[in-house]
């Protein structure tokens, strides 16, 4: 599919026959595909769900705040029932008794859906292991990007929601029932902590944790 976006052009010439059809064509089309089309809206277009089990729905809460204000990636809008949104961010202490919850809210999800797991408590069980403690979100639901910390401040909240609006602009899917493949092709899920450990191990000052 081709779309295309008006420029200004130049004063037409006085000499007929100058320039040629190529130049005219790269001045006043813009060519793109569907596909692409589409993964950018979504891209830039994520509605989480005011959804939060424990102390690191504050950490979430707070960076809709003006200081952090994630407007500036198109996750401002807080939706407060599941059919309106499509990120699910599990933010705490998932207990037993709760997970079949979780599990019907996000069913309740349109398509397509992504899961953030924010938090020790909801990546691993955390500190809690115990018999009433889920250990680890990833056990009843498909997991898209995991936030540690304990609780993670705003920032590595904000950083992951980058990391999976890159990924959700990287996923491709089907656009027949009769060619291709039918499922969705996701990305690879990169781990930080392997792509930034050459450049941890090569720093020489430290920072003290108050200056950080």
């Amino acid at each position: 599919m081709q779309w295309w976006l008006s420029k200004p052009t130049a004063a037409p010439s006085s000499q007929a026959g100058e320039g040629s059809l190529t130049e005219a064509v790269q001045r006043n089309l813009l060519l793109s595909r569907l596909q692409a089309l589409v993964a950018w809206g979504r891209k830039h277009s994520l509605w989480p769900f005011n959804f939060g089990l424990s102390c690191c729905y504050v950490e979430m809460a707070t960076s809709i705040t003006s200081k952090y204000d994630i407007a500036r990636f198109g996750s401002e809008v807080i939706r407060g029932t599941p059919r309106e949104a499509d990120v699910m961010v599990i933010a705490g202490t998932v207990f037993i008794k709760m997970a079949p919850i979780i599990r019907r809210l996000y069913e309740q999800m349109m398509e397509p859906r992504w899961v953030i797991s924010m938090g020790s408590c909801a990546n691993s069980g955390g500190m809690y292991d115990i018999y009433s403690v889920v250990q680890g979100v990833d056990t009843f639901l498909p997991v898209d990007l995991y936030v540690p910390g304990c609780p993670p401040r705003p920032e590595a909240f904000m950083e992951g929601l980058i990391l999976l609006q890159e990924a959700v602009g990287q996923e491709r899917r089907p656009l027949s029932w009769r060619i291709g493949p039918q499922g969705i092709e996701r990305p690879l899920k990169p781990s930080l902590r392997d792509q930034k450990r050459p450049e941890r191990q090569s720093a020489s000052t430290l920072r003290i944790p108050d200056e950080v």
